[in-house]
Parts: C-alpha cells; structure tokens; sequence
C-alpha cells in the first residue's frame, strides 16, 4: 500500500502529462499548415487519402482530369492529390510528428518490488520493500523539452513543405519535357517525309539519267540520317512520357488514357524583372527559415546545458518497507550524480562550438540562397530571351525565306531539290524553338523552386 504522501509527485506526473499534448492533434496540425502552404504558394491542393472513401475519390478525379488533354496545372494537381510518392511522404511526416510528440513526455515512473525472506530456528521471516520513483530532473526541465518537440515540429513541417514543393516541381518539369518530346517528334517526322520524298525523287533521276550517283547518295544519306532522328525522337518521346507517369503516380490503365496538350505554352509577353524577384520575401524560403529556427533552438538551449553538464540526473522515490512482526517503514530516496570524474566542461564547449556552427551555417544558407536566386534569374532571363528570339525572328526569317523559294521554284527559277533543301531546314528551326521554349518554361520552374527554397540546381531532358 502506498502512503498518502506519495499523491503530490503523482499528481505532478498526471498535470506533466496531460500538458504533453496529443499525437493526432499535432500531426493534423502539421497537415493543415503544409496544405495552407500548398495553395498559397503552388496554387494547388494537396490532400492526404487516409481513407478507402478518399483513395477512391482522388482516383475519380484524376479519371475525370485524364479524360482531357493534360495541362502543368493539372499535373501538379495529380501529383499532389494522388501520387503515392507523395502520399507516402505525408505518412511519414505523420510518423515523425507523433514520435517527436512522444520524444516531449515525461519518462514513466519506475514502480519497483522487492521480497525478501529467511528461515532461522524454523521461523520464517519476510521482508517487503515497494518504492515508487520518477525523474525530477526530467520534471524541471520538461519546458525544454516541449521547446525542443516545438522545434522539431516545425522542422518537419518545414521538411514536409519542401518535399511537396519537389514533387509539384518534378511534375511540372516532367510535363515540360513529355509536351516538347511530342512537338519535336511531329517535327522529325515532317523531316523524315521530306528526306524520303527527296531520296525517292533522286533514285528515279538516276535512273531515267538525269542525276549522278554522288548526287543520289547524298539524298539518300540525309534520308538515313533522317531515319535515326526520328527512331531518336520517338525514344524521348516515349522515356518523357513515362517519366512524366511515374511523376504523376499513374496506374497502367491510367496511363493509358494520358494524352498531353499539343504544345508548350506561349510565353509570356514579359519576363519577370529582377527586382520584383529579389523583393519576393527570401526570408520566406524554406531552407532559411529552418536554419534560422535552428539556430534559436540552439541558442535556447545552451543555458540549459550549463545546468546539465553538472547535474544530469536527479532521481526522487518514495519507499514502503513491510518486515514480519514490525511496524512497516516509511520514507523517500533521492539519487543524485556526483560530478567528481566529469566536471561538464566538454558538454558547455560542446554546445558553444554547435551554436557556433549553426550561426555559420545559417549564414551560408543565407549566401546560397541569394546566389542561387540570381543563377535562377540569370537562366530564366536568358532562355527568355533565347526563346522570344526564335520566336520573333529565326523562325519568321525561315518562313520568309520559304516563301521567297516557293516562287522562286513555282517560277522555275529553282528545282524540287533546292526547295526540299529549304523545307528540312525551316522544320529544323521550328525544332530548334521548340527547344529554346522548353529550355524557357524549365527554367520559370526552376525559378519558382529556387523562390519558394527548394532550388533545382540541374533539369535533365532525356
């Protein structure tokens, strides 16, 4: 039977506890801040199928957005709401917010038992020992330790918005790619019809005498080449499609039913100017802010470490001692470290060199994330420029020399061969753009990553 006097330290573990905060609560909380996140920044929804009913749901409406030509909006849109990548990640955020949750309780109290008996002059003796011991230290410092679960629940919001930034900026990516693979695939194959009709003509000139062999072989050598282009062409299509699937998380009879816009977007009648950029709040990118809150964790924290490098443990019990024929013992236990062997001093130069540390770290995070704003910049500007350059002048330059042959040829002041000559080149300019456009829609998601603080340093194209 335990003493009365024991109800104060049980009463302060059950108040300790209570305070310690529910697992759920906080990961619904992480949730609902990364979602807020998603449609403020990214302008999309992001949801979380806990359920059959939403599982069943989110596959209806990627049915529904599948039944149209898919757009970039709609491919963040799936890979937020749908992807099991991403959906895997939140049960993971889950999982780190309920054991950071955990991490912030009090050590249970430790109950222990103890009998004892002996036999002497055929008399038997017992002796019972019960006590009942909690952490008091654990109990003085338990402010630090929600400080710390604050922390680390912050940093896994942080960690979370920052994947799904990665996963909406993959899905665009991937759609930039498949959309552009499929324009220039229609290209080569205009170039692979003309190259063929050019072949066809040259072997029939040979033929009735009126063209060399030198002449005919090398019609017939751009059409081999032709030939691999288009072989080449068809591959990337095909790899940027299903890079785009695995983005997307799409199922084999979903992706059956993908088909994609006919061409990028248009773009943009302006580029962004430098300053706005530079304006967009840096403080808000995620790496910065999970820098700086590191580095006031840590600063919190080392006043607590000048108390715990020398007192790191202070064990309070209360005991109740039963022996046969005597009247039981009451009382308390205290266990207290003696620092004699470690003074603390390696735990306090310790924790100074970590704040150290993290003060220059948040300061390169600081030096990155300005420099990567300005490599981002300095790309997007120039792919726009490159861009709006083929669109404005290489390509109607093309068209106009195009046009300036078919009348030269319509007045035969031109043969068939000069004029396909000039088709395959203004197809090849055509491609080029193509190019220049995805170079530049790439680089506005780049952009938008580096902005937020999730920076693409390097877009592969198949």
């Amino acid at each position: 039977m335990i003493d009365f006097r024991m109800r104060w330290p049980l009463a302060a573990l059950a108040v300790a506890a209570a305070l310690a905060g529910c697992a759920s609560a906080a990961i619904d909380e992480n949730f609902t801040s990364v979602q807020r996140f998603s449609q403020q920044r990214l302008g999309a929804d992001l949801r979380w199928l806990t359920s059959d009913e939403a599982r069943r749901q989110a596959q209806a409406d990627v049915d529904a957005l599948l039944a149209q030509p898919l757009g970039p909006d709609d491919a963040t849109r799936i890979a937020l709401a749908y992807s099991p990548a991403l959906q895997a990640l939140l049960f993971e955020g889950a999982a780190s917010a309920a054991a950071v949750t955990q991490s912030a309780r009090l050590p249970n109290p430790v109950f222990a038992f103890e009998r004892l008996a002996r036999s002497e002059a055929g008399a038997r003796e017992l002796e019972l020992t019960r006590s009942l011991s909690f952490s008091v230290l654990d109990l003085l410092l338990w402010p630090a330790r929600q400080r710390l679960a604050d922390y680390q629940q912050q940093a896994a919001r942080l960690t979370l918005a920052s994947n799904v930034v990665q996963a909406a900026s993959d899905a665009r990516v991937a759609w930039i790619n498949a959309v552009a693979a499929q324009q220039s695939l229609q290209y080569a194959e205009q170039v692979k019809a003309a190259a063929d009709a050019s072949a066809e003509l040259a072997r029939r000139m040979q033929a009735a005498g009126n063209f060399s062999k030198l002449q005919r072989a090398r019609e017939q050598a751009f059409s081999a080449d032709a030939v691999a282009q288009l072989a080449r062409a068809q591959q990337v299509a095909r790899s940027s499609r299903e890079v785009l699937v695995r983005a997307l998380g799409l199922s084999d009879a979903q992706a059956a039913h993908l088909t994609l816009q006919e061409r990028l977007p248009e773009l943009p009648a302006s580029p962004r100017e430098e300053p706005a950029v530079a304006k967009e709040a840096l403080d808000q990118r995620l790496d910065v802010q999970l820098a700086r809150g590191s580095l006031e964790h840590i600063a919190r924290e080392q006043g607590l470490t000048r108390i715990t490098s020398v007192v790191n443990g202070l064990e309070l019990g209360v005991v109740r001692k039963s022996e046969m024929g005597l009247a039981p013992q009451k009382g308390y236990q205290l266990e207290l470290p003696l620092p004699i062997f470690d003074f603390g001093d390696a735990s306090r130069a310790r924790a100074q060199a970590n704040y150290m540390a993290a003060l220059q770290r948040t300061a390169q995070v600081a030096v990155e994330a300005q420099s990567q704003l300005r490599e981002s910049y300095g790309i997007y500007r120039s792919a726009y420029d490159i861009a709006r350059h083929y669109r404005d002048e290489i390509v109607p330059l093309r068209k106009t020399i195009s046009d300036e042959n078919l009348l030269r040829y319509n007045g035969m002041l031109i043969g068939v061969f000069e004029l396909l000559a000039d088709a395959r080149e203004q197809i090849a300019s055509v491609a080029q753009s193509i190019d220049a456009q995805r170079d530049f829609w790439l680089a506005d998601a780049r952009l938008q990553a580096t902005l937020i603080g999730q920076p693409m340093m390097k877009e592969t194209t198949p």
